[in-house]
């Protein structure tokens, strides 16, 4: 059986601030938000994450991005096709994509936290600005666990 909620955070610790969302779901993690929400962590989408989608109530994807204004930008998803898809990394917008190829109707509803980061350099530390964002995006995204409803609710 499937937790209802699944937080999913795309990054690469070894590189400065793409730490940004496995330490977001590390964080939530700690602060216990309840048997209701599976996390998992990846360096970057594939077309096998596919199958974490299935039996979910809401998805919510969570990456670190240069371009958006901080602290983050949160915003409902649907599945677009893009040319993101090769043998190594998709966006989000064509996982849900093909979910609806694989599966023939549309993916939970999804969200994408793009959280504000500066410096993505191998061996980087996560800088001042991002663990600043990173603070107020848990504040957040806990907010959003606690209001969004779970399976059978």
């Amino acid at each position: 059986m499937f937790a209802p909620l699944l937080v999913f955070a795309i990054g690469n610790e070894s590189r400065g601030d793409d730490a940004l969302a496995p330490l977001l779901v590390r964080r939530l993690q700690s602060e216990a938000v309840g048997t209701q929400v599976e996390f998992i962590e990846d360096f970057q989408l594939q077309v096998e994450h596919v199958t974490d989608l299935v039996g979910r109530t809401a998805v919510l994807f969570v990456d670190a991005d240069m371009s958006c204004a901080a602290p983050f930008h949160f915003s409902n998803i649907s599945a677009a096709q893009d040319n993101s898809y090769t043998s190594h990394a998709m966006t989000p917008f064509a996982l849900l994509h093909t979910f609806r190829q694989v599966y023939g109707t549309d993916a939970p509803p999804s969200y994408l936290m793009r959280i504000r980061g500066y410096g993505f350099e191998l061996g980087e530390s996560l800088s001042d600005e991002a663990a600043a964002n990173l603070q107020q995006a848990s504040t957040m995204v806990n907010a959003w666990l606690a209001d969004i409803p779970a399976a059978g609710e």
